[in-house]
């Protein structure tokens, strides 16, 4: 899972290892302090590439988008080279295929339109291929290839374009319906939607599956190149993405930004020494976890670190009675225009991401926090949302896997309260707190004089500042 489904909040959380409200970036603007000058103080110095430099002696190699406002101007531009990377080729500002500028070590390199030397995918392929081939043979290395596919503009390959002619986005119980009890934001999107709309979401989800065709092909050429060299059965590969993508859920046409499953969840595939092939782990496990799983397999002290997230390798090894979350942080600030958006005018200031026939993805109060909660009891999810009604969403994932039906009026107010105040207690975790008993933990303590017991549901804000100075 990710804690929050949107790209820089996403990738400042594997870098780091915290939830955004540690990391303080919050959405993919300057000001939302993606990629901010203030990022680059404060938390850029103690992500886990440069820890694994400084401290473990390790060769870092970085390849493709970074963070969506990498090459700021305002921000130091490409000549800009965070701490912690041996060798740097990273993407200036947010994804492309063609006609982009790479920083080579913090020196600018421009690309054109010709796939056979510009198609992107296939220049991280064969930068990296270049890495594993001169690296040093005396260091460890880590490798971080962030291939923008499948992310729009979905340009795929020229001998992929025709792939997948028969195949259209999943036709799950929750698609092209009313989102109805949710947020006034999933509700406004049109239902049924228009054939131009569903036309609109097949084709991307399509064209998605034939960028990641070149994804394949350049992690086929690694395993071959590590496995030539000697060293696949020494090196561990992860493979996973920065958030999810709904295409027709509750009728929202394409994006990600919303607290459900098909937006937070991701894939993670993992192999290396000592890991059983073909083995699935339910474990609830969150992108905060990859930074203190990479330092513990370079042998770093965690203590050392102001991690949120927990090291996978003693799941990864399969270790026997191993002590794992119960549940974790969700959190989004919404964004939105003071303006309307030109678009789609007729709906006012406040909202953004328009899609085909109006439908908006995102708005200033699409603002929430959510408790997503795997126990042996309950598979559950419970949001509150900063907006005038402090708007609740609750799902019982066992009998609504796709989370149709918002319980929070049904749901015993007991468990409502107790997850109210697990929500509160994560909010404000740092580090080891943000590892304490879930609420169906058999270590967990609930304290109901923390409550309004009179006032049902305990409302609070959430932090909307900018946050560019911090």
């Amino acid at each position: 899972y990710v804690p929050s489904a949107l790209c820089c909040p996403s990738r400042a959380s594997i870098l780091t290892g915290k939830y955004p409200h540690n990391h303080h970036v919050v959405n993919n603007t300057l000001e939302g302090n993606c990629s901010s000058k203030s990022w680059q103080k404060i938390q850029e110095p103690n992500t886990f590439p440069a820890l694994l430099k400084s401290m473990c002696g390790y060769q870092t190699f970085f390849a493709g988008k970074y963070l969506n406002e990498y090459g700021a101007e305002d921000a130091g531009g490409v000549s800009h080279v965070p701490p912690g990377w041996s060798f740097w080729y990273a993407l200036e500002k947010n994804s492309k295929y063609y006609n982009y500028t790479l920083s080579v070590n913090g020196k600018a390199r421009r690309h054109g339109e010709n796939y056979s030397v510009d198609y992107l995918t296939d220049v991280l392929a064969n930068m990296s291929l270049d890495f594993l081939e001169y690296k040093s043979n005396f260091e460890p290395f880590f490798m971080m290839i962030s291939t923008p596919a499948p992310h729009s503009p979905w340009t795929a390959a020229p001998q992929y374009k025709n792939s997948f002619q028969n195949v259209s986005a999943p036709r799950n119980s929750n698609f092209n319906i009313h989102g109805k009890n949710k947020h006034w934001l999933i509700r406004q999107a049109k239902t049924p939607m228009t054939n131009s709309s569903i036309q609109f979401l097949d084709d991307a989800y399509r064209k998605r599956w034939q960028t990641l065709l070149s994804v394949d092909d350049l992690v086929e050429k690694l395993v071959k190149k590590l496995e030539n060299h000697g060293e696949l059965d020494n090196t561990y590969i992860f493979y996973t993405s920065d958030n999810g993508f709904h295409t027709g859920q509750f009728s929202l046409p394409i994006d990600k930004r919303q607290l459900y499953e098909f937006d937070i969840k991701v894939p993670l595939l993992v192999r290396g020494p000592g890991i059983k092939p073909n083995q699935t782990n339910k474990m609830l496990v969150a992108n905060i976890d990859l930074g203190p799983t990479i330092l513990d397999i370079a042998g770093y002290d965690l203590n050392k670190t102001q991690m949120d997230g927990m090291s996978l390798l003693p799941l990864l090894r399969g270790d026997k009675n191993v002590t794992w979350r119960s549940d974790f942080l969700v959190e989004y600030q919404g964004e939105g225009y003071n303006g309307s958006d030109p678009t789609c005018p007729g709906l006012g200031p406040g909202v953004t991401h328009c899609f085909p026939d109006c439908v908006c993805e995102d708005s200033y109060n699409n603002t929430y926090a959510c408790v997503r909660t795997m126990s042996t009891s309950w598979d559950l999810q419970y949001c509150e949302f900063d907006d005038r009604e402090v708007f609740v969403e609750v799902y019982n994932l066992t009998a609504d896997p796709h989370q149709i039906n918002n319980i929070a009026k049904t749901i015993d107010q007991e468990i409502l309260e107790k997850m109210n105040y697990r929500l509160m207690m994560l909010q404000s975790c740092s580090g080891a707190t943000c590892r304490t008993p879930g609420v169906f933990d058999p270590g967990y303590r609930f304290d109901p004089r923390l409550m309004f017991s009179n006032h049902g549901i305990r409302a609070r804000r959430f932090s909307t500042r900018s946050l560019s100075s911090i």
